[in-house]
């Protein structure tokens, strides 16, 4: 590896510190030195490389991704999708908590880590179990888990017990500083694989999940955050009247976040139409007006973050009637192309929507991650607008071809990234 690299004539586009400009990036073994006239004039690089043309973009901090190891190594492995992730551009992933791989422990917790440093990718960071195996009775140790590194708690898609079981959890996570990660999803609500309540599930005879499913949770947790003051971060907002929630508990002070995944920008329930099986989330794809306000949430600032919601599946997992599918989308290879495409439809300037996958996700989990300023880690990334490519689900990195954008067309490409200072990615 280069002790010192230069990167020339790169657009430098780093939103935590209002920096938009042609210039060169300086690297100095693992940190960020300088870049434009803050270069020392006798800088010496053992590596230029002249990126004309290029956006020069700080990594991207993905909120929530599933992994799948250890517990699923039938779906795929760490390897695999910390090597996707960079192929796009990410290099932070938070890793949550799911049922069959609850991360409950410190054990869990370095074995993750350890597969991730092994794999010499993306860098990872993991958000533990609130409840023991994620049932929803008995509190996790959230001490050690903090202690091993956690950067938050989340009891997943899981039901809590009770109200009661989850005061508490928000009370004991707040001692330790370590902010919860919350699906807001009633599940006495939610039917198991079934679309969003309307005419439409109707004439299909697909369950309904309605929105109150979404909303009443949102009601309750706030009430418990109001008087507990822990601050909760509100995981995949699908909904209109969830987003109006959100901004309402903000104007009243409340410590809340929120982040939605980038399928719900672009996809509604009319993608579920022909009972398409890559068009089963969770939750659930919602209307067109719902997917306008989520949009809007993003521009207003209301929505902090947006995240891919990266669930790999093995391809039997898709190959049933709907309703017996198991829902999610492979979307890290997709987060930062859905970003420009929001940018070129004029939802989001290119510096909203590069902050959005950047310091704002960075500073939610606590990292110090999506900057280029001086003296961070030299995470980063080349990016080629004037690349225009069309999406084949088999050639994705991942082990997860389970996309619902196969053949859609994007603007734009990662062509390299650094993690550390060290190149990983090149294509």
């Amino acid at each position: 590896m280069s002790k010192t690299t230069l990167i020339k004539n790169a657009r430098l586009i780093d939103p935590a510190n209002g920096i938009d400009m042609v210039a060169d990036l300086a690297i100095k073994k693992r940190k960020i030195l300088a870049h434009g006239k803050s270069i020392p004039a006798d800088f010496k690089a053992d590596k230029t490389i002249d990126a004309s043309g290029m956006y020069l973009l700080p990594g991207l901090v993905d909120l929530s991704v599933y992994l799948r190891e250890p517990g699923l190594e039938n779906k795929t492995r760490i390897a695999d999708e910390t090597a996707a992730a960079v192929s796009a551009g990410v290099t932070r992933l938070c890793c949550m908590p799911e049922k069959d791989s609850p991360i409950d422990g410190g054990a869990t917790v370095k074995l993750i880590r350890n597969k991730a440093k092994q794999a010499a990718c993306a860098r990872v960071s993991v958000i533990g179990a609130l409840t023991e195996k994620l049932a929803g009775k008995q509190l996790s140790h959230m001490g050690s888990l903090k202690y091993v590194g956690c950067v938050g708690v989340s009891q997943g898609r899981q039901p809590m017990q009770d109200l009661a079981t989850l005061r508490k959890a928000m009370e004991y996570a707040a001692t330790f500083e370590l902010p919860l990660f919350l699906h807001p999803m009633e599940h006495s609500l939610m039917t198991t694989g079934g679309m969003n309540e309307g005419a439409l599930a109707t004439r299909l005879g697909l369950s309904p999940i309605p929105v109150a499913a979404e909303t009443a949770a949102i009601t309750q947790i706030l009430a418990l955050v109001a008087e507990t003051h822990a601050p909760v971060h509100f995981c995949r907002l699908s909904s209109a009247e969830g987003v109006h929630l959100l901004a309402l508990a903000k104007e009243g002070g409340l410590p809340v976040t929120a982040d939605v995944a980038a399928h719900q920008l672009f996809l509604t329930e009319m993608d579920v139409s022909d009972y398409n099986p890559l068009c089963h989330t969770s939750p659930p794809l919602r209307t067109q007006r719902d997917q306008d306000a989520l949009r809007q949430g993003l521009a207003d600032g209301v929505i902090d973050a947006v995240c891919s919601d990266h669930q790999p599946h093995e391809i039997d997992a898709k190959l049933a009637p709907f309703e017996e599918t198991s829902p999610g989308i492979s979307g890290v290879e997709t987060l930062l192309p859905l970003m420009m495409r929001l940018v070129e439809e004029n939802v989001l300037s290119e510096s909203q929507s590069i902050a959005l996958v950047t310091h704002k996700p960075a500073s939610i989990a606590g990292l110090n991650d999506g900057t280029l300023a001086a003296g961070s880690t030299a995470d980063f990334s080349l990016f080629d607008p004037k690349a225009f490519w069309q999406l084949e689900a088999d050639k994705l990195v991942s082990k997860g071809k389970n996309t619902p954008f196969s053949g859609w067309g994007f603007s734009g490409k990662t062509s390299k990234t650094w993690i550390k200072g060290k190149q990983v990615f090149c294509r």
